[in-house]
Parts: C-alpha cells; sequence; structure tokens
C-alpha cells in the first residue's frame, strides 16, 4: 500500500470513530432505558423504532397466564412425551467460531420430559442443552402453550404493519451462550421465566466488530460420549464474529477497543426491543425460558447506509 492509499485508509477508519462517538453523543445512551408502560404502536414507532434505540418495556406480556403457570410440572404435563428439537453443544456454545470453524450444534429429537431430566442432571447426557429452534418453533412444536402467551405483541403488529415473520420459544441449560451476532429482524424479547443478559453494540459500532469467514461445521457426539466437529461442506463458509464482547482479546483485536458495548439484564415479565442490525450476545440464567417475535425490518435508507459503512469497512479494514 501506497503512502496515498496509507492517508486515506487513516482519515477514513478516523472518519469511523467520529461516526460512533456522534451517535453517542446525539442520540444513543449508555444504558438501556426502560419505560414503566406499555407504548401505543405510534409512540413505540416514533421513540424507539425510528431512531432505532433499544427499550425495555414492562406490562407488555402481564397479561400472558404464562406467567405463572409455566412451572416444570406444569410443562412437563402440558407437553409430556411431545418429540421436540434440541440443540445440543459440548461447551453451550451454539452458532459460534471455534477455531477456524463456524460450529453449529448437533440438533436431537427428545421428549420435552427427557429434555427436563438433563436439565436436571438426572441423565449421564454429556453436553449443554438448548431449546432454541428459530423456525417459529412455538407455532410449530410448543402450539400447545399458545394460550398461555401470544403469537404477537398487538401494539408491535400495528406499529410494524404486519404479523411476525416467526415467534420462537426458547430454553434452557444457564451455559448456553448466543454467540454475538445481527439479526435483520426487529426483535421483541420476552423473558417469561428467569433473566436474560444482553451485551449490545450499536449498528455506527460495525467498523469495531471483527469478522471472518469460516468453514461451517456441526458439533456430533461419538461413540464415547464426546464431541467432534464436522464439517458443513453443503454449508460451505459463514461470515462470523470471532469474538466475545464481555471478554474480548483486544491483543488480537484492537479495534474493539473503539466500541462502546451495552450491558443489559431482562427479567421475567419484561420485553427488550431489540432493533435491527444491532449486534448482540446473550447469556441466561439456569432453566430461564422466553419467547420472541421477529417482524421484517424495513430495508430502507437506514439499511442502504449501513451496508455502505459496511462495503467501506472491507475496502480500508479495521485495523
Amino acid at each position: 500500500m501506497g503512502s496515498q492509499e496509507k492517508y486515506v485508509t487513516k482519515q477514513i477508519q478516523e472518519r469511523f470513530r467520529q461516526l460512533a462517538k456522534e451517535a453517542r453523543d446525539l442520540y444513543l445512551t449508555t444504558v438501556v432505558p426502560t419505560l414503566d408502560h406499555v407504548p401505543s404502536p405510534l409512540e413505540f414507532h416514533r421513540d424507539w423504532v425510528c431512531p432505532n434505540k433499544p427499550v425495555i418495556i414492562q406490562g407488555a406480556i402481564s397479561h400472558w397466564p404464562a406467567l405463572h403457570r409455566w412451572t416444570d410440572e406444569y410443562l412437563r404435563n402440558i407437553l409430556s412425551d411431545k418429540e421436540l428439537t434440541v440443540a445440543v453443544t459440548p461447551n453451550g456454545y451454539a452458532d459460534a467460531v471455534v477455531g477456524n470453524k463456524f460450529v453449529m450444534p448437533e440438533e436431537r429429537t427428545m421428549s420435552f420430559t427427557e429434555f427436563l431430566d438433563t436439565l436436571d442432571q438426572k441423565t449421564d447426557s454429556q453436553g449443554v442443552f438448548y431449546i432454541q429452534k428459530q423456525n417459529s418453533n412455538l407455532t410449530e412444536e410448543f402450539h400447545k402453550l399458545i394460550p398461555d402467551a401470544d403469537v404477537q405483541l398487538k401494539f408491535a403488529t400495528e406499529a410494524f404493519g404486519r404479523l411476525p415473520d416467526a415467534s420462537n420459544f426458547w430454553m434452557g441449560d444457564k451455559r448456553a451462550v448466543t454467540s454475538m451476532h445481527k439479526d435483520h429482524y426487529e426483535n421483541l424479547y420476552c423473558v417469561v421465566r428467569g433473566q436474560k443478559t444482553f451485551t449490545l453494540l450499536p449498528p455506527t459500532d460495525q467498523p469495531f466488530v471483527p469478522y471472518g469467514n469460516y468453514q461451517a461445521a456441526c458439533f456430533k457426539k461419538n461413540d464415547t460420549g464426546t464431541f467432534d466437529i464436522v464439517d458443513d461442506h453443503s454449508t460451505g463458509e459463514v461470515p462470523w464474529i470471532p469474538l466475545d464482547p464481555t471478554n474480548p482479546n483486544l491483543d488480537k483485536f484492537p479495534q474493539f477497543a473503539n466500541a462502546r458495548p451495552i450491558q443489559v439484564t431482562v427479567n421475567a415479565g419484561e420485553t427488550l426491543y431489540l432493533p435491527s442490525l444491532w449486534f448482540h450476545h446473550v447469556q441466561q440464567s439456569h432453566r430461564c425460558i422466553a419467547v420472541n417475535f421477529w417482524y421484517d425490518m424495513e430495508f430502507d435508507i437506514k439499511y442502504s447506509y449501513y451496508k455502505f459503512v459496511e462495503s467501506l469497512v472491507e475496502v480500508v479494514g479495521k485495523g
């Protein structure tokens, strides 16, 4: 790289830092605000969706019977021996970078009773078990639970002008961790039992978030009870983030020092609005239960600017 190219690269990287600082100065906060009421569709869209800001909403699911019904005993009775899809990993990290691979969980079919027994360590099953199937499993595998909850949040449906693309049920081991990523969805994440801790980064911190391309692979239990990593050649390479924002390796990824993660804990009965394109890493309490709703984002000027910054990052790098 010549001196002129180095100068231009340095100037663009400085503009990235100014972009992130300006966003923090103008509209972002160091903590996620909490609303003590359910917003009207207009208020929600005007104050949170349009500026692309996260918020915790209290009361949005206070009418759900699930808040007091979804005990282990109740769920055992309702779901009983129903066969469910469960993600299994040796360490709790599904859909995450392991070495030079992007490794997905092994998917097993088991009864809900067996799943609960595994969480209780009443079986000799090895690994970390997590119900995380993201194909609207609430309306498919867990449809018997719908009378206790909802398949939408009405204020959000009216604000977005559409029904959610997916309604998902989540439950699992406290060791289950969702590695940092972003989604092209407006996410309403409702905690029914326990708590979830989210580490968030706004889209304006994108230039400081490292990405790599990794061969896709899956965990697979072998005859000894341990796990092998088996390449998934049909998927090929996957772009993913190789960094844990709660314990970043700044020697390896020094640019991440410019980022300003925000951590927020969502308790039972609360709903987190997680805007589209926000990076997030998630941890949970043991046996935490949650339901989330994915509404498709608007692919408008916000998305166009995001893709423009992403293309600049690819051109100049993040060093």
